[in-house]
């Protein structure tokens, strides 16, 4: 018999911009049935917290950790706070859904994966850039051999300078900010992702700062080489510097792939859809008011369309058929399921058991028998 899914007792530690994301789509989860939220930022917290009705909010995340409800987390502070947190959750043996990337120190980073791995947690990085639809149509013709053996691979990502600048105000320590850590990390995992039968053996790396150092002693950019065993080679560029009129909300992001057999090539940077107009444009990050043109579709979480996020694969149409009955197949559709099925219950039940819940099924649905 097939077992019912485990409700999730959630904990967001960290309620900024993906914090709040996380826990909208959460709530409206009808497997969901707990939210808790650590934030530092007070007012901050409480927005969050009576946007997503959350069951208790804190700024020690160390006390929601340890809340007997939580089973699962969710950790999106800025970047640079990763590692406490994380340690925490897996010291509890939370499952865990980690905010890119998991430190901002090599180090710091292996010490995290250590902790992971021997504690056998279930964790996850959240590059969901892998479930879009033109990635991993791109992985697919990677992975069954249509480049033949791939040799060299390119990237360039550019990006408007106001996420440069965003992240710099809300650190004390520029050294740990740097768009290769904080940004470049989503074209390194792609490229990583497209050649992970591959070993890299050196990596060679320059930055410059000409633009972001003197007032934000920060890194404008980076260049890098890195090799494989085999004598691969993936060249990639990164700059977070690019002027506050840049129509790129967020990100901009080429790829070249070059094999002995084909070549493929992904262009990600959302000049496909661009707006120009004699009003100010938000911005991913912040809104200026210089900004009048906009390539839409720019910001990697998604976009807002009819008062719902729409991404990152607005194209896909859930139909979840695991745990469904009467009683909560409104939920799944009121949380944009495009249908419900259901199985057992109705196939090993008796004939006019069926057709009651057949009926009763239709109606959570707003349809007819």
């Amino acid at each position: 018999m097939r077992k019912s899914p485990k409700k999730i007792r959630l904990a967001i530690v960290g309620a900024g911009r993906v914090g709040l994301i996380r826990g909208e789509l959460a709530s409206r989860h009808p497997e969901v049935e707990w939210i808790g939220i650590a934030e530092k930022n007070s007012e901050r917290a409480k927005l969050v917290g009576n946007k997503i009705a959350a069951e208790f909010v804190t700024s020690d995340f160390r006390e929601l950790l340890k809340r007997p409800e939580v089973n699962a987390a969710i950790i999106s502070t800025d970047e640079h706070l990763h590692v406490d947190p994380v340690l925490a959750a897996v010291e509890r043996g939370l499952p865990l859904l980690i905010e890119k990337p998991l430190a901002t120190d090599l180090a710091e980073s292996q010490r995290v994966l250590d902790a992971i791995e021997q504690a056998k947690v279930d964790a996850v990085i959240g590059y969901t850039q892998r479930f879009r639809r033109r990635w991993l149509v791109a992985k697919e013709k990677v992975r069954t051999g249509a480049l033949g053996d791939v040799t060299m691979v390119t990237s360039r990502a550019f990006m408007n300078r106001l996420v440069a600048i965003d992240n710099y105000k809300r650190t004390d320590d520029p050294s740990q900010i740097s768009p290769m850590v904080i940004s470049g990390t989503h074209a390194l995992d792609m490229v990583m992702w497209l050649m992970e039968a591959k070993t890299p053996i050196e990596v060679f790396a320059r930055s410059v700062n000409k633009a972001l150092g003197p007032t934000w002693k920060g890194i404008d950019g980076t260049g890098y080489l890195i090799s494989f065993s085999d004598g691969a080679i993936y060249h990639g560029v990164i700059s977070w510097a690019l002027p506050e009129v840049w129509p790129g909300a967020v990100y901009s992001l080429e790829i070249g792939a070059v094999g002995t057999e084909g070549v493929l090539t992904i262009d990600d940077t959302h000049r496909d859809i661009v707006l120009a107009t004699n009003l100010v444009q938000g911005e991913g990050y912040a809104p200026d008011k210089r900004r009048h043109v906009d390539f839409l579709t720019s910001y990697p979480v998604g976009d807002m369309a009819l008062g719902e996020l729409r991404g990152p694969m607005p194209e896909v149409q859930l139909i979840p058929t695991g745990g469904v009955d009467a009683s909560n197949a409104r939920s799944f559709l009121d949380a944009g399921a495009a249908a419900v099925g259901i199985g057992s219950a109705i196939t090993k039940a008796d004939p006019a058991t069926r057709r009651a819940l057949v009926a009763s099924l239709a109606a959570a649905g707003g349809g007819g028998a």
